[in-house]
């Protein structure tokens, strides 16, 4: 029932390419979903009714049954004969119902499956959302200084951390040395 939308929505979101609008996706992902939420009330009613039916059958061949009974203790065999047919057409639609209501649970037990991977999929895209908008945004703002004519610097790692170790040291020393005169003042005074 779900799956066509579900391949589509999983392949948006396997892509290496973040979709267009992600804000489109997730409302169409959120509209799907409500969607699979309330196929899911309908097959839980259609379960409920056929349920309903399955008991209204098992009343019905007790009572069938019942009556079998009594027209056997009146010797009435045109009236058992009926009851027999009328009791094995009832047993064959009980046994059909069973399985229409086992089926019917299966499938409901899929639904709720599916709903409920719809809607992780979903929290992954809201949550994927802000940090995807924000790369688009900063690769959008570098592209646009590209072609005013400035260069994006290249970031080193290795650089960067050299960078950070002669930081600290110097902030190091730095606090040495107050460190000292603050000593040294101590030392005169």
């Amino acid at each position: 029932m779900f799956k066509r939308l579900r391949d589509a929505l999983e392949a948006a979101l396997a892509s290496a390419t973040p979709p267009a609008d992600l804000y489109d996706l997730a409302a169409r992902m959120r509209e799907a979903l409500i969607e699979a939420r309330a196929g899911v009330a309908r097959m839980r009613e259609a379960l409920e009714a056929a349920e309903r039916e399955r008991e209204a059958v098992g009343r019905e061949i007790e009572t069938a049954a019942r009556r079998q009974e009594l027209a056997a203790g009146i010797a009435d065999q045109e009236t058992v004969a009926v009851a027999e047919r009328y009791l094995a057409k009832q047993r064959e639609r009980a046994a059909v119902l069973e399985k229409k209501v086992a089926a019917q649970r299966e499938e409901l037990a899929l639904a709720v499956r599916d709903v409920a991977e719809m809607t992780a999929q979903l929290d992954e895209v809201t949550k994927r959302r802000g940090g995807l908008e924000s790369e688009r945004s900063a690769r959008s703002a570098w592209d646009a200084l590209g072609r005013a004519g400035m260069d994006r610097p290249e970031l080193d790692v290795e650089q960067e951390a050299l960078r950070a170790k002669l930081d600290r040291a110097a902030r190091e020393a730095d606090a040495d040395a107050k460190l000292e005169e603050l000593k040294r003042r101590m030392g005169k005074a």
